[in-house]
C-alpha cells in the first residue's frame, strides 16, 4: 500500500478550508446583496408608486371610464381606484394581481411577489388621500414591476460568488503541492541527516535548523538518541565489568583445579568445596550487583514506597555486622535516636546502608572505632581510613574502583550500588575527609521525604 503524502493531506484539507471559508463568505455576501438589491428595488418601487399615484389622482376629471397609457413604462403596469371614481389602469392593465387587491389596502405600504409565466413580478399597494379635491375620499393604487432585470443581475452575482471559492479550491489543489513541497525540503534533508546517524557513530547530533516546527522535533530525536547512547555505555560497562568479574573468577577456579590436579595440597574434600562454593558465592554477588546498578541506572528499578519502622529495621543492619566486627576487634559505636517511622523503599534504602557499614568496617584498620550518628535528618558513619586521598574521593561510586587489595566479597561495586540508590531515592550522599583522616559518609533523607509527602 501506497503511504499517505503529506503534500497531498495538507493540499486536501486546505481546498476543504477553502470551500468552507470562502463558500460560507461567499453565502453571506450573496445574502447582503440580494437584501441590499431587494431593498432599493422596494424603495424605487415605492417611491415609482407614489409619484405615479399623485399623478393619477390630479387627472381625475378626465371622462368617466377613460383608460390613460401607463406612463411607468413598458415593464410596468397599474391599477388606480378611488372613492367615486371609475378605475384607472395602464395600457395593457397589470397580468396578475397580488390577494386582497383592492379590499387589504391602507397607508402601509405592502409588498407582493407573484409570479407571471418565466417572471417574477414585484408589487405595492397603498392607500392615500385623494389630492387636489374638496371632495373627501381615499385613493388605493397598486403598482407591478417586472423584476427580470434584477433577477438577472443577482443571478450575475451568484455566479461570481459561487466561482469564487472553487477557483481558489482549483488553484489550491494546483499550486499548494508545489509550494508545500517546496516548504518540506529542510524535512527531507533532515530525514537524510537521520538516516546518516546509527550505532556506527556514537555521539552524533542533529544541528537545529532554525524553523519553530522542526526545532522541537530535533531536540527531541537528539534527546532519543542521547537515552540510546547512554543504554548502550551502561550495557558495555555492564558487559566488560561483568567479563572481567568473570574471568578472574572463573581464572580462580581453573587455577585450583588445576593446582590440586598436579599438586595435591592434602586438603579435605569439604575444604576444596567450601572454597569453590565461596568463589560462586562472590561470582553471584557480582553478577547481582550489576543486575541491580545497571536497572537503577536506567531508572528500570523504581522505589516501593511505604513505611519503615527505621528502628528494628537498623538493629538487624547491625547485626549482620557483628561477625566483622569481633573478627577485626572493631568497636561500633551508636549515638542519636532514629526517627520513628521513615517512608522509603526498604530494599533500597538497605542497599545504602548496609554497603556504607559494610564497607566500614571491613576496610577500617583493626581495632578501630566506627561511629554510626543518626538524627530526624539523616545518618552519618565514620572511620578512620588513613590510606585514603580528597583525590581518591572523586572516584566513590564507580565500578570496580578499589584503593586497597580487594577484599572476599567485595568487587568494587558497592560505592556505586549505594550511590545509585541514593539517587533513585533522591538522598543526598556526601563522602568527605577530615583532618584526622576519618572518613564520613553521610546519607539525607529529609529532602526525599519532603518530596515524597508534597507530591500530590
Amino acid at each position: 500500500m501506497k503511504p499517505a503524502s503529506l503534500s497531498a493531506r495538507v493540499t486536501v484539507l486546505l481546498a476543504i478550508v477553502c470551500l468552507l471559508v470562502l463558500g460560507g463568505g461567499a453565502k453571506l455576501m450573496d445574502w447582503r446583496i440580494d437584501h441590499e438589491l431587494s431593498s432599493r428595488f422596494h424603495q424605487n418601487l415605492l417611491d415609482q408608486a407614489r409619484a405615479l399615484g399623485s399623478m393619477l389622482a390630479q387627472e381625475q376629471a378626465a371622462p368617466s371610464g377613460h383608460v390613460v397609457a401607463g406612463p411607468a413604462g413598458d415593464d410596468a403596469w397599474y391599477e388606480l381606484r378611488c372613492d367615486g371614481t371609475p378605475p384607472q389602469r395602464s395600457d395593457p392593465p397589470p397580468p396578475a394581481v397580488p390577494q386582497g387587491w383592492p379590499d387589504n389596502v391602507d397607508a402601509k405600504p405592502r409588498y407582493a411577489r407573484l409570479g407571471h409565466h418565466q417572471h417574477h413580478l414585484d408589487t405595492v399597494r397603498l392607500s392615500f388621500a385623494r389630492p387636489g379635491s374638496t371632495a373627501p375620499g381615499t385613493c388605493r393604487l397598486l403598482f407591478v414591476q417586472d423584476r427580470h432585470s434584477l433577477d438577472e443581475l443577482m443571478l450575475a452575482f451568484d455566479w461570481i460568488l459561487a466561482l469564487g471559492p472553487l477557483l481558489a479550491a482549483a488553484i489550491a489543489l494546483i499550486a499548494v503541492p508545489l509550494v508545500v513541497r517546496r516548504g518540506l525540503r529542510p524535512m527531507s534533508a533532515l530525514v537524510d541527516h537521520m538516516g546518516r546517524i546509527g550505532p556506527q557513530a556514537p555521539g552524533q547530533r542533529l544541528a537545529p535548523i532554525g524553523l519553530k516546527e522542526l526545532d522541537p522535533l530535533v531536540a527531541r530525536f537528539n534527546d532519543v538518541l542521547a537515552r540510546m547512547d547512554d543504554g548502550l555505555a551502561r550495557e558495555r560497562q555492564f558487559a566488560s565489568g561483568l567479563a572481567h568479574e568473570t574471568r578472574t573468577r572463573l581464572a580462580e577456579l581453573r587455577a585450583l583445579a588445576e593446582v590440586e590436579a598436579r599438586y595435591p595440597s592434602g586438603r579435605s574434600l569439604p575444604d576444596l568445596l567450601a572454597e569453590i562454593g565461596s568463589i560462586g558465592a562472590e561470582l553471584e554477588a557480582t553478577v547481582t550487583a550489576l543486575l541491580l546498578l545497571t536497572r537503577l541506572q536506567s531508572g528500570l528499578e523504581q522505589p516501593q514506597w511505604q513505611q519503615l519502622s527505621l528502628a528494628p529495621w537498623l538493629e538487624r543492619q547491625l547485626q549482620r555486622q557483628h561477625a566483622t566486627v569481633a573478627a577485626r576487634g572493631i568497636a561500633l559505636v551508636i549515638k542519636g535516636t532514629a526517627p520513628a517511622e521513615l517512608h522509603t523503599d526498604p530494599a533500597l534504602l538497605e542497599v545504602i546502608v548496609g554497603n556504607l557499614l559494610g564497607n566500614a568496617c571491613a576496610y577500617a584498620p583493626e581495632s578501630d572505632t566506627v561511629r554510626l550518628s543518626i538524627s530526624e535528618r539523616g545518618l552519618a558513619i565514620d572511620n578512620a581510613a588513613f590510606g585514603l586521598t580528597d583525590a581518591d574521593l572523586a572516584s566513590f561510586g564507580q565500578r570496580f574502583w578499589r584503593k586497597q587489595l580487594p577484599h572476599a566479597g567485595h568487587a568494587g561495586l558497592g560505592l556505586a550500588l549505594t550511590a545509585a540508590a541514593a539517587r533513585a531515592l533522591g538522598m543526598a550522599l556526601d563522602f568527605r575527609l577530615d583532618p584526622q583522616q576519618r572518613l564520613h559518609a553521610t546519607l539525607d533523607w529529609q529532602a526525599a521525604v519532603i518530596r515524597e509527602t508534597t507530591t500530590p
